[in-house]
């Protein structure tokens, strides 16, 4: 806006508030930034809105026709630029004050009847984090395949499996792989289950204290795809509990990506070299030419840290709110589009880096029996084969790990000196000892349900992709419902105009 040129008059404030306000003031007031996220939905949300009050009798014909006409012009043409002027407080007002230009007072005026502000940006925000969390769980189906693709590549891999970043036992790449998609898959429930409870409609609520008009709320839910219908009107309108419980599971999905991420990180370290990252996902240095950067996999970890806070400034501004609505709330909304935004950037990133990695199978299976990793099988040999109680066998195998050498003698040795018991009597040989310390054969051994045996891990990896089908089938679903859902409605609104 050029300088000395008039601001468009609020047609909210026309009535009770005079004054003008200076650039600084409405820009404090304002939430447009964060409103560009929701400016489709609002559209939607007038129309459906607008299809039920022509079908209820509330609006005639005529004014119907007129306001859906333009409404129909912005769905398919885009909000007008106009409609973010700075002085309007948000896209709402904007977006009705643009109308009420283009067609009059009188037939755009009647657009806001029934509905409050409150009850409008609810259902415009729960419209948008749908969609959200559609596509964030479409990009946790294409991570959990990409995990399951390379696990079933890497059954066989041996590497040593860490506690306390220590090598403690040896596994496969495998396991270690269907341990993330598990991580992931509780994810994918989270957000799923959180998507019910988005995808229930305030809308009618007005400001809090329901309207007494003749709407049907149940006709405004069912064309704009919800499932439901919000019953107590000042909960629909005050309530923020499901972007709360959304970003909650947005930040654990985060946190478990991070952990992979530092493990990428540290694996394509040239002091670990299990792991080559494809260079797209790297950066170099600008004064050292040799140097391969993880820089892909340390942003993901901070923006880890970055929707952490998001939560917490989500939860802080809702903590002490009195019922119903209160303008606090507008503050909350760039923390939850902040959040979806990074979920949605960084799992395809996730998914691509590993999909590309190269691992270094060699050099995992040189690790694999190092720091005694095997000591734990070898006690659990003189269990089964020898008849030891477990903690006897441990302290042994214990006391030999000490003295620095595994081998008949030492074993021996720590038997006579911690229990007063002969090894050798039992018939313990030396190849019994090898065969315990085999990494290969400590993985082999391992299965229980769910662990890294590959015949168990074989059985484990098929039933997560028994479980991605069902979870990418309802994906589909929640997709195809809501693009029906906007086709009849706005088949509907056209059908007006006809």
């Amino acid at each position: 806006m050029s300088k000395g040129e008039k601001l468009p008059v609020d047609q909210i404030r026309a009535g009770r508030l005079g004054g003008e306000r200076d650039e600084g003031l409405l820009r404090y007031l304002s939430s447009m930034d964060a409103d560009r996220w929701i400016a489709d939905a609002d559209v939607l949300v007038d129309i459906a809105h607008m299809v039920m009050l022509h079908r209820q009798g509330i609006v005639d014909t005529k004014s119907a026709q007129a306001i859906l006409r333009i409404l129909l012009q912005f769905h398919d043409k885009g909000v007008p630029e106009d409609a973010f002027s700075p002085v309007y407080e948000d896209i709402h007002a904007g977006i009705e004050a643009v109308l009420m230009k283009k067609i009059g007072a009188d037939a755009g005026g009647r657009m806001h009847t029934a509905r409050s502000r409150n009850d409008e940006v609810a259902t415009c925000l729960r419209i948008r984090l749908r969609e959200e969390i559609l596509g964030e769980l479409q990009n946790l189906v294409v991570l959990r395949e990409t995990l399951l693709g390379t696990a079933a590549v890497h059954l066989h891999t041996v590497m040593p499996g860490f506690t306390h970043l220590q090598h403690a036992q040896p596994t496969t790449l495998a396991h270690h792989l269907l341990g993330y998609e598990q991580a992931f898959s509780r994810d994918f429930a989270r957000l799923r289950d959180a998507y019910c409870r988005v995808n229930a409609s305030p809308l009618g609520a007005a400001a809090f204290a329901s309207t007494g008009f003749g709407i049907s709320r149940s006709t405004t839910a069912d064309l704009l795809g919800f499932d439901a219908v919000l019953e107590n009107s000042m909960d629909a309108v005050a309530t923020r509990d499901y972007a709360i419980e959304t970003l909650a599971a947005q930040v654990n999905c985060m946190v478990n990506a991070s952990r992979f991420c530092e493990e990428l990180i540290l694996w394509s370290s040239p002091l670990v070299r299990f792991v080559q990252l494809d260079d797209r996902y790297c950066s170099s240095s600008s004064i050292m030419p040799q140097k391969k950067n993880p820089d892909i996999a340390e942003l993901l970890r901070g923006k880890s840290g970055t929707i952490t806070g998001a939560l917490m400034s989500a939860i802080g501004i809702m903590k002490a709110l009195p019922q119903s609505y209160n303008r606090d709330m507008q503050e909350l909304s760039p923390h939850l589009w902040k959040g979806c935004g990074i979920v949605s950037e960084s799992l395809p990133l996730l998914s691509g880096m590993i999909g590309t990695a190269v691992f270094y199978t060699e050099r995992m299976r040189e690790e694999a029996g190092r720091g005694y990793s095997t000591a734990t099988e070898l006690a659990d040999v003189l269990v089964r084969d020898y008849d030891l109680p477990f903690r006897q066998a441990h302290t042994i195998v214990g006391r030999a790990v000490q003295k620095g050498t595994i081998d008949l003698a030492t074993l021996e040795g720590a038997a006579r000196e911690t229990g007063g018991i002969s090894l050798v009597k039992k018939g313990l040989t030396d190849t019994a000892i090898q065969d315990a310390l085999d990494p290969v054969q400590s993985v082999a051994v391992r299965a229980a349900f769910g662990g890294p045996s590959p015949a168990i891990a074989g059985e484990s990896l098929e039933n997560a992709r028994q479980r991605l089908a069902e979870d990418r089938t309802t994906v589909a679903r929640r997709i195809a419902s809501l693009t029906q859902a906007w086709e009849q409605l706005l088949q509907e609104a056209r059908g007006i105009l006809a």
